[in-house]
């Protein structure tokens, strides 16, 4: 290692046509001077950075106590993402490759200063790496599989793929996948959809929800200001996808198209006059008002289903009348909820009885619905 370059033997993998990719070893004490952790959070824009979930340090404890022993074997490489600046030559001979692979030389650059960025970023093994910069072994060997790109939609595709048998937060999984813009496995593509809306009502500006969803990027300073779980309002926008949901007919499965501006709109609307039905349970924490916890959010996500068809089959969503006629419908069950003191009728629970289990949300839903239903018979 030089004062600004880092070489190694390494082999270059034949695999992306488009994307390098080299096998090489590190020390220890070199990964920290070649790779940073690219955590999670947004800018001041809102725009999504890093993919990377927080450090877990009794899992780096654990790493570091067996790295600071005796005999290590330690197999478990580090995926990085390299910068364009890394340069392979491959070696002379007769036989520098097999067709598999290509032997030579790879020259990482590095920072000037401790304080500048690194040049690579940790796609997996993030943990692993914490203990690496710490362990008194600095000179054991690591191995590292490293594909150049500076692209962050293929690093936070890789992160999402590798991570996929050893499964990641849901909340880090759902703020990731809006942003990846490849075909990505069944599983996480059913959920990108779902995902996307939830950040949209995170961030956009006319939405009831912006600045309450708590996602994993979210600050610690923030923490107390977002009273909803990403993960109730994915699985009530979810549920309303299904073939019995209201959101349904806006995807298209014959051409794949989905009408996301309308299902959007829905949402919003929905969502705003359910604010504005109950203002005093709006914004607060779920101990103070179970309207924000999951078991409000997905009861009133499935009357969301029952109230929308009927106001679409009157009015245009995009209409101004469409709010008043979401108030009016709302008003029909307001006077039947306690979402913040008191004993809800017929169902019999306290307020604050009520959990985010699936027994209580089909309590509730069930209730909600057939108050509504009934009110509508009544005021027919």
């Amino acid at each position: 290692m030089t004062e600004n370059l880092i070489t190694r033997r390494a082999l270059r993998i034949n695999q992306h046509p488009g994307i390098p990719l080299y096998l090489f070893a590190l020390e220890a004490g070199e990964v920290d001077l070649v790779a940073d952790v690219a955590r999670i959070s947004r800018d001041e824009a809102g725009k999504l950075l890093g993919y990377q979930r927080p450090e877990k340090k009794q899992h780096v404890k654990q790493i570091l106590e067996y790295l600071d022993g005796d005999e290590v074997l330690f197999p478990n490489g580090l995926i990085l993402a390299l910068p364009s600046s890394v340069r392979f030559r491959g070696s002379r001979g007769p036989k520098p490759s097999d067709g598999l692979a290509t032997i030579g030389m790879l020259e990482i650059p590095l920072p000037e200063s401790r304080e500048a960025p690194r040049p690579a970023l940790i796609v997996d093994g993030q943990q692993r790496s914490l203990a690496l910069a710490r362990t008194r072994n600095a000179k054991l060997p690591i191995t590292v599989a490293g594909f150049v790109s500076e692209d962050l939609h293929v690093q936070r595709e890789q992160f999402l793929r590798v991570n996929t048998v050893s499964p990641l937060p849901s909340d880090l999984v759902s703020e990731l996948l809006p942003e990846v813009n490849t075909q990505l496995p069944t599983k996480l593509s059913s959920r990108k959809l779902p995902a996307i809306l939830v950040n949209a009502l995170s961030q956009d500006g006319d939405s009831p929800f912006k600045g309450l969803i708590k996602q994993a990027s979210t600050t610690a300073s923030r923490k107390s200001e977002t009273v909803v779980k990403d993960n109730s309002l994915l699985q009530a926008i979810t549920a309303s996808l299904s073939p019995s949901g209201v959101l349904f007919p806006y995807k298209d499965l014959s051409s794949g198209t989905i009408d996301t501006s309308t299902i959007r709109k829905i949402l919003v609307v929905y969502w705003t006059a359910v604010r504005d039905t109950f203002p005093d349970a709006w914004g607060i924490s779920p101990n103070k008002s179970r309207l924000m916890h999951g078991v409000g959010i997905r009861s009133m996500g499935q009357l969301m289903d029952r109230v929308m068809e009927r106001v679409m089959f009157e009015v245009d969503i995009n209409s101004d009348e469409a709010y008043s006629k979401v108030m009016a419908e709302l008003a029909l069950v307001e006077p039947y909820c306690r979402w913040t003191k008191g004993r809800w009728p017929e169902i019999n629970y306290n307020w604050n009885e009520l959990e985010n289990i699936t027994k209580h949300i089909n309590i509730l839903s069930n209730y909600l619905i057939r108050i509504y239903q009934k009110a509508r018979m009544g005021a027919a």
